[in-house]
């Protein structure tokens, strides 16, 4: 039986049709999982440029500059909260226990009547309500502690799955790709490196972005707390700004560390108690997230990677909806990668050439050009010298242009002065000074 003998093109076509079925299906019976892994490599995206920057400046194999990487920031992310938690345990018993007092003095107040002039108002069922209220939410019931218990140890699987799959990812991400590149025949394969690149600058850009992002966020709340007369505003900004790479959860997080910190300890100038300045701080807190969410983020999203601010916010807010956070925070580099292979598939199937350009100016802005009046723009005859021949000047084209405008009615008055006669009192001399606040010309010498 010989071993080389090949497949027909029916049952290739009917394999691969087959094959990717059962991938589709797959993916969405484990969408669970590829959740996780699609977090995974998220988060060994971010962090690979400093693998890339180690292995490349450095004695270090990319093996050695994984470890060192990877190691660090899971000392960061694991060491750095259980070192806290002593403290942030006491600080949140101290809060509970605020929040309590708090709770028991609305109820006491609102327990008797309001009286305003001859009106009087009960509001005794609302201080029940909120009695009820403060049982069922600082008070779990027993009966839901195995499902707590059973909640919190799948989640600290999936927690470990994440860290394993993202050392796997940095570790091999490079035999992956080409693994995946190998899929395709010998011809195709430097079309799919290329391609490769320019989703890769896709991500790239998206990270600058993100960066960006981060830094205006946090000195924009680093501002405001300082405003607001928070202890520690810039510990707080700073959490706020590294807290923005995750969508709602992270600045969530973040305002309630400064909401705690203005309950605990109030504002430094601010003449009102704890509550209040902690109310305060929430207010500025939506204030100041909402024009994050429906301003900031769009515009520095969409400069990005080159996209329309209005359609990058409004893919943001579909996929808040139908995907939550990690739809959020994916969704821009992906809506813009789909562009990218949507256009090479288009030149493909239509018989062009892949690619039309070599992209360097993909997902890259423009040079806007200057508005009229703007005293930074570059002037009109600025531009328009470098369009010139070499010897010119906008200058010396203008007085040309006048000169041959201006010609015409000096030959015409010219020949009226020899219809006169000799003895006509007006010379050549005299029609150009007529014309002298128009163009001066050298006068004609009389023979």
């Amino acid at each position: 039986m010989n071993g080389d003998e090949k497949w027909s093109l029916t049952f290739r076509y009917i394999t691969a049709v087959l094959l990717f079925i059962a991938v589709i299906a797959f993916l969405i019976y484990a969408h669970v999982a590829v959740r996780v892994f699609a977090v995974a490599a998220f988060v060994a995206y971010l962090i690979d440029p400093a693998v890339v920057y180690l292995s490349a400046h450095t004695r270090l194999s990319r093996t050695g500059a994984v470890n060192f990487v990877y190691f660090s920031a899971l000392i960061l992310l694991v060491g750095i909260p259980a070192t806290l938690a002593p403290i942030f345990y006491d600080e949140a018993q101290i809060v509970v226990k605020d929040v309590l007092d708090l709770a028991t003095q609305v109820r006491a107040m609102l327990a008797s009547p309001i009286r305003l002039g001859g009106l009087v108002i009960h509001l005794n069922e609302l201080g029940t309500s909120l009695f009820q209220l403060q049982n069922s939410v600082l008070t779990p019931l027993p009966g839901k502690a195995l499902e707590l218990l059973e909640t919190t140890s799948v989640n600290l699987l999936w927690f470990l799955i994440t860290l394993v799959s993202v050392h796997f990812f940095l570790s091999q991400w490079p035999n992956m790709r080409e693994a995946l590149i190998a899929f395709a025949p010998p011809s195709y394969r430097p079309e799919l490196r290329e391609l490769y690149q320019r989703i890769r600058r896709v991500w790239m850009a998206y990270l600058r972005g993100q960066i960006v992002l981060m830094l205006i966020v946090g000195l924009v709340f680093t501002v405001a707390w300082t405003v607001v007369g928070i202890p520690g505003a810039l510990v707080l900004g700073v959490l706020a700004g590294l807290f923005t790479l995750v969508p709602d959860v992270g600045p969530f997080l973040a305002a309630a560390l400064a909401t705690a910190v203005a309950l605990l300890e109030g504002s430094t100038w601010i003449p009102l108690s704890n509550f209040w300045v902690a109310g305060i701080t929430v207010l500025v807190y939506l204030v100041l997230i909402g024009m994050k969410n429906f301003f900031l983020r769009p515009i520095v999203m969409g400069r990005s990677v080159h996209m329309n601010e209005a359609l990058v916010f409004i893919i943001i807010m579909i996929a808040t909806i139908l995907e939550g956070i990690l739809g959020a925070l994916l969704i821009v580099p992906l809506y813009a990668s789909t562009i990218v292979i949507l256009g090479y598939i288009q030149r493909k199937i239509l018989g062009q050439p892949a690619f039309e350009d070599d992209g360097k100016n993909q997902f890259v802005m423009p040079d806007e050009p200057a508005a009229p009046g703007r005293k930074w723009g570059r002037r009109a005859t600025d531009r328009n010298e470098d369009a010139l021949p070499p010897g010119t000047s906008p200058a010396g084209e203008a007085t040309s242009a006048l000169a041959n405008v201006a010609q015409p009615e000096l030959n015409r008055r010219t020949t009226d002065r020899q219809q006169d006669g000799p003895d006509s009192s007006v010379g050549p001399e005299s029609v150009m000074d007529e014309d002298s606040s128009s163009v001066q010309m050298p006068a004609q010498k009389k023979e």
